[in-house]
């Protein structure tokens, strides 16, 4: 069967009609890179946020084999591996994390552009330390989310840096040349008492976001003696429930892998590493049924670039499913997104716990 980007599907992420799980800068990189990925022997292409698949199914379509991947989300990991199936690539490329062994000897590095300036940088100077001196960089994205400060990041790590011709709305940077490669370090800042670590992408950054400020004014001490932390980010508020209650267990978990570092790195800043335990998962997904008394959760309103209402219902379905009758779920959020119908709906009775102009806090028992 040929390939074709029409069999791709977002899955096990959000689908809507208007969300795709390929776009205009999928192709331009492809394009763009064709002919640099015609020579390449195996394990020499190394593919960087590919949102569900196009970029490393392409290319292993066109025979490349032996793809090092990396993608930030797990919804994305695990989508590629259920989009290879269904388009009998499966084994044509290998899932790794962000390190020096992701890009040991890569000759051509696909790369999507990431809204976030340093996590750009995180990204640069982990490829020039570590690729081949004869790497060549193809960065692309959609105009609107590319600003001219992305050559001048690419500009720190690369001698050159070439600019594609524009096509539906969509660029790609091409450096060449790498120097002063360096690993990622995380930024740091100290907050209200908190130490906070964050590598580049991570929510927030090292900083302590309104929403999250305002549910950890108002979180009680939780029933038992374990708690999670649902979509940790920085895991600032992991760290912040271990070290008000000297005795309480903590799980943080979230599916990107810059929280999951970020929040791993800000455990051990504030010496609370050995109480909490920071996961990468879709939601709670290996967490069991009715066993959970007390969630903490500030859910995100994005799936890629695209802003939806329509992941936090399901974040709420799975705290539901992992609580235990008369569990919590102490929630905060946009007070225009009006969430409290489906906490109500999903979980149990629904308390308002605080509100200002931006947001609400409230606590969900279920029942």
């Amino acid at each position: 069967m040929p390939f074709s980007f029409d069999a791709l599907r977002r899955w096990p992420d959000l689908e809507a009609p208007e969300l795709f799980a390929v776009d205009a800068a999928d192709r331009l990189i492809l394009d763009e890179s064709a002919g640099a990925r015609a020579g390449l022997g195996d394990g020499e292409l190394v593919v960087i946020g590919d949102t569900y698949g196009a970029l490393t199914l392409a290319s292993a379509d066109a025979g490349a084999r032996g793809i090092r991947v990396h993608q930030d989300e797990l919804t994305g990991e695990r989508a590629l591996a259920a989009n290879a199936e269904t388009t009998g690539l499966t084994g044509t490329f290998t899932s790794r994390e962000r390190d020096a062994a992701l890009l040991a000897g890569a000759r051509v590095v696909l790369l999507r552009l990431p809204r976030s300036l340093r996590e750009l940088h995180d990204v640069a100077g982990l490829i020039a330390r570590h690729a081949h001196p004869d790497v060549v960089v193809f960065a692309g994205g959609r105009l609107k989310h590319m600003t001219v400060t992305m050559n001048d990041v690419l500009r720190e790590r690369f001698d050159r840096v070439d600019v594609s011709h524009a096509r539906q709305k969509s660029r790609v940077l091409i450096a060449r040349g790498p120097h002063d490669g360096a690993d990622p370090e995380p930024e740091r800042a100290r907050i209200d008492g908190l130490e906070i670590r964050s590598f580049g992408g991570a929510f927030a950054g090292a900083s302590l976001d309104i929403g999250t400020r305002m549910l950890l004014a108002h979180l009680p001490a939780p029933a038992g003696d374990e708690a999670i932390d649902l979509a940790c980010g920085t895991g600032i508020v992991a760290a912040t429930l271990a070290t008000r209650h000297p005795s309480l267990r903590v799980l943080a978990c979230d599916q990107s892998a810059i929280a999951v570092a970020s929040a791993r790195a800000t455990a051990e800043a504030n010496g609370v590493a050995d109480r909490v335990t920071v996961v990468r998962d879709d939601m709670l997904g290996s967490h069991a049924d009715d066993s959970a008394a007390f969630i903490a959760l500030n859910p995100p309103f994005h799936s890629g670039a695209a802003v939806t209402d329509g992941i936090a219902p399901r974040m709420f379905a799975d705290a539901a499913r992992a609580l235990r009758p008369g569990g919590e779920l102490w929630t905060v959020w946009n007070s225009a997104l009006q969430y409290r119908p489906a906490l109500e709906r999903l979980v149990g009775p629904t308390r308002q716990v605080a509100r200002d102009r931006k947001f609400t806090v409230t606590v969900s028992t279920k029942r």
